[in-house]
């Protein structure tokens, strides 16, 4: 159980560190300054910023010697007295120059100074990150280096700067879960450098009411064998099944790394007078590619994976304004927990392959035009644009405030189902799943 909670604590904080890394990059590739970024949530522990300070440093010098004549006078014997002064003049050549040293900073304790030096700090809730950019609540508008003295085009890049991380983010997961083998379906033809191993049957969708149903088999269950004899296709899957309508059928499938036997019926559920489990079957297998060409598939997979993660967030949307309820697919903080464990069991490669679509699905959620969002605070910037003029920054805030407090509820509601969900027969329940 702690393992699967520090899992889940480690993937959440590197898909927030990783957004908030994007904003930090994009603000100070344009200029703009950023007091602090910061890896976990405040208070601070300690702090590292860079002071600018200058000096003289001397880069060449010129000795030069002369001799001038002060005064000439006749002593008491008619004599000449001449009188000399000897002159050593060094000439140097300075250069200011700009010493760069490190001040640690201890303690949540506030900075009064000029200097415009990024604090990098390292806080006590170790939960991914924050940045803090100049001017970002709209104030300090008259000083260059602000957030909101900038122009549209470029405070959008900086809000979408977030965005665009946690999807190079993904892409890199993927493209390093085809370079080690990534569990992929094998229906469709794979390209020619693509190598296939530990081959398997797996459940992709179990039909309510059917005798898999009732079995208790579970979407991702890999079928190992079936009476004993083992397929490496769906068709030999269903050619054993069909004659076997109303008889016993012995499955042993694996789940998270154990395995089960469950002892079914196939019934008549086509009217063909065929016998089926109520499943729908992909073979599936890790597939691997070169490097060279796993940066290319990364690239495909996340441009492909992005567009159904929108569709589908567009038919969610859609579902919940029509019905007013939480989908069942939507999973809280403990959810998203219970998710990590299961896939813990199943192996580093399927914790690599949910935290790349977890992130694409930050992406998305965080560019959805609602207050608080990055996407939220665009959509303020494009009103802003129509107007010719910023919106008032008190109603602003007042927006995004309240568009945050919504969001809380509903990661409360959510998580109030989750824990619910988990608790359905008992608090051993929510242990067992972890």
């Amino acid at each position: 159980m702690i393992i699967t909670i520090l899992l889940a604590i480690l993937i959440i904080g590197l898909l927030i560190f990783s957004h908030e890394l994007g904003h930090f990059v994009a603000a100070r590739k344009l200029g703009v300054a950023v007091e602090e970024f910061g890896f976990g949530f405040p208070p601070r522990i300690i702090g590292l910023r860079r002071l600018d300070t200058t000096d003289i440093k001397k880069i060449s010098s010129n000795e030069t010697l002369e001799m001038k004549l002060i005064d000439i006078k006749d002593d008491q014997n008619n004599r000449k007295i001449i009188k000399e002064t000897l002159y050593d003049k060094i000439q140097e050549t300075n250069r200011v120059v700009t010493k760069k040293k490190w001040q640690v900073i201890y303690g949540p304790k506030k900075i009064e100074d000029n200097n415009k030096n990024t604090i990098y700090s390292l806080n006590w809730i170790p939960i991914g990150g924050f940045v803090k950019i100049k001017g970002e609540q709209g104030d300090k508008k008259e000083q260059k280096d602000s957030f909101a003295h900038r122009k549209i085009w470029q405070r959008t890049i900086i809000l979408s700067g977030g965005v665009f991380m946690n999807i190079i983010l993904a892409f890199l997961l993927i493209s390093l879960g085809f370079m080690i083998g990534l569990p992929t379906s094998l229906n469709d033809t794979l390209p020619g450098p693509a190598r296939v191993k530990n081959q398997a049957i797996q459940i992709a969708e179990v039909q309510p009411d059917s005798p898999a149903a009732t079995a208790g088999l579970k979407m991702g269950d890999f079928i190992v064998s079936v009476d004993g004899q083992k397929f490496s296709s769906v068709s030999e899957f269903q050619a054993h099944t069909k004659p076997k309508l109303n008889k016993e059928v012995t499955l042993v499938v694996k789940r998270a790394n154990e395995e089960m036997t469950i002892t079914l019926m196939p019934a008549n559920l086509n009217n063909d007078g065929q016998g089926v489990i109520g499943t729908w079957l992909v073979e599936t297998g890790q597939v691997s590619y070169p490097w060279y060409y796993s940066i290319w598939m990364g690239a495909k997979t996340t441009v492909l994976i992005t567009g159904q993660i929108i569709l589908a967030f567009f038919s969610l949307l859609k579902n919940l304004i029509i019905s007013q309820q939480i989908p069942s697919d939507i999973a809280g903080p403990v959810g998203i927990a219970a998710l990590t464990g299961q896939m813990a069991k199943m192996g580093f490669i399927y914790i690599l392959q949910f935290t790349a679509l977890f992130s694409i699905n930050l992406a998305i959620l965080n560019f959805l035009p609602f207050p608080a969002l990055d996407g939220g605070r665009v959509m303020f910037l494009i009103i802003e644009k129509i107007r010719g003029r910023p919106l008032n920054q008190r109603i602003e805030n007042l927006v995004n405030n309240v568009g945050f407090l919504m969001l809380m509820v509903l990661v409360a509601l959510v998580t109030f189902r989750d824990i619910w969900r988990l608790t359905a027969h008992g608090l051993k329940g929510l242990f067992g799943i972890f």
